[in-house]
C-alpha cells in the first residue's frame, strides 16, 4: 500500500487543482460510487462552509491511495478515511488527528456476500466452506473491504488469500464488490456492511442472486482526520471549530447521505487496534 501511496505522489498534483490560500479543502475515500459521493460531500462542503464562515471545497480522488498522497501534499486539509487509509495518512502527517467518527463506527463489521450457486447459507461461524472458491476484496486499502476480512481469513486459514483462494480479485470499491458477486463474477466478496444495507434499502440488491453468509466481529472504522498545521493556516482554534461543526451536524438529510446517525469526537488512539492489525498481517510496516 505504501508503494501505491509514493506513485500516486507523481499524479496526486492532477486530482486536485489549485485553489485559494484560504480555501479550507477536503476529500474523502472513494468507497462507493462517484455520483453518491460528489452528492454526499458537495453537501458537507455547503454545510461546513456556512458553520466555519470559510471557503469550503470537496475533491474527489480515483483511489485510496490518492486520498492519502492529497492529505500528505496539504492539497486537502481534512480527509474522510477509513480505519486502514486514516492511520497511514496520519503517519505520513505528524501532528494530524482524527477528530470525529460516525456513531457506528466504534461497531463496524465487515459482511461476507456469496453467491446463490455456492450454496452457502449465513452461519454465526466463520464460512471455511469459502476455501478454494473466487474472492473479491474491495479496494486493496479498505478497512472494512481488504483489512479486517484479510486478518479473518488469515485467522481461519493460516495461510495468505492467494493461498486460500481459487482467484483473488480487488473490485475497487463496496458497491463494485456487491454488483461482481451478484453476476457470478466471484463466487465470494467482502463488503462494508453500511453500503450493503443501504443498497439493500434502495432495492439495489437481487437478493435471490446474491446474500450474506457471515458477518465479522465489531472493529473500528470510518473517520474525519485533520491537518495539525491547520490553526496556523485559518486561524487560532480552526481545529476544534472543525471538530465541533462535524460533531453537531444534526441534519436527518445529511446524515442519511453517510448512512450515519450522528458524528461523535474521535482520537487516533481510537485507531491503535486497525494500526495492529495492518501490521500483523504485513499490509503496513
Amino acid at each position: 500500500m505504501l508503494k501505491q501511496i509514493r506513485r500516486a505522489l507523481l499524479l496526486s498534483a492532477a486530482l486536485v487543482a489549485p485553489v485559494m490560500a484560504d480555501t479550507f479543502v477536503f476529500t474523502a475515500i472513494p468507497d462507493n460510487d462517484e455520483t453518491k459521493l460528489r452528492e454526499r460531500f458537495q453537501s458537507v462542503a455547503d454545510y461546513l462552509s456556512e458553520q466555519l464562515d470559510v471557503d469550503v471545497r470537496y475533491v474527489p480522488v480515483k483511489s485510496y491511495a490518492a486520498a492519502v498522497s492529497a492529505f500528505r501534499n496539504n492539497q486537502v486539509q481534512l480527509a474522510w478515511f477509513g480505519g486502514l487509509s486514516g492511520v497511514q495518512a496520519r503517519a505520513l502527517v505528524p501532528g494530524s488527528e482524527a477528530i470525529a467518527q460516525g456513531q457506528e463506527d466504534t461497531q463496524f463489521v465487515t459482511y461476507f456476500i456469496a453467491h446463490e450457486s455456492t450454496g452457502l447459507e449465513k452461519s454465526d461461524d466463520f464460512p471455511s466452506a469459502i476455501e478454494d472458491k473466487t474472492f473479491t476484496f474491495g479496494s486493496k486499502g479498505s478497512t472494512s473491504g481488504r483489512l479486517m476480512p484479510e486478518y479473518y481469513i488469515r485467522e481461519a486459514f493460516g495461510e495468505a488469500p492467494e493461498d486460500v483462494f481459487s482467484r483473488v480479485g480487488f473490485s475497487g470499491n463496496h458497491s463494485r464488490t456487491i454488483r461482481l458477486v451478484e453476476s457470478g463474477t466471484y463466487q465470494v466478496g467482502a463488503v462494508n456492511y453500511s453500503v450493503w444495507e443501504s443498497e439493500l434499502e434502495a432495492g439495489k440488491i437481487d437478493t435471490d442472486a446474491v446474500h450474506v453468509i457471515w458477518e465479522t466481529p465489531h472493529y473500528q472504522d470510518y473517520q474525519w482526520t485533520i491537518r495539525g498545521d491547520v490553526n496556523e493556516r485559518f486561524g487560532d482554534g480552526f481545529q476544534a471549530r472543525v471538530q465541533e461543526a462535524l460533531v453537531n451536524m444534526d441534519d436527518p438529510e445529511l446524515l442519511n447521505k453517510f448512512p450515519r446517525s450522528a458524528f461523535i469526537p474521535a482520537s487516533n488512539a481510537d485507531y491503535d487496534s486497525i494500526r495492529a492489525t495492518a501490521e500483523k498481517i504485513g499490509i503496513i510496516d
